[in-house]
């Protein structure tokens, strides 16, 4: 069932993901990125490691006044060598 209420709703355009938490100096430029309709998870890679996210639910607008879905911050993992 759609939900009506969403920003998503009626959104036909690329889904995007706005990144909450996480490393405070993460340039604003990443903290958008595109993700698929069933991505529940992103996983950034940055500074030798990466930076997991997870889907909240909520939404939010972009930069560009787009509808966003939200992905706050979780953990990060070294990358193994």
């Amino acid at each position: 069932m759609k939900d009506e209420t969403s920003p998503l709703g009626t959104y036909s355009g690329p889904l995007h993901a706005l990144l909450e938490g996480g490393p405070a100096d993460l340039p604003t430029d990443r903290r958008e990125q595109p993700v698929e309709v069933g991505d529940s998870k992103i996983k950034l890679p940055y500074y030798g490691g990466y930076e997991h996210f997870e889907r909240t639910g909520e939404h939010s607008r972009g930069s560009d006044g787009q509808p966003r879905l939200v992905y706050r911050w979780v953990t990060r993992t070294e990358i193994a060598e």
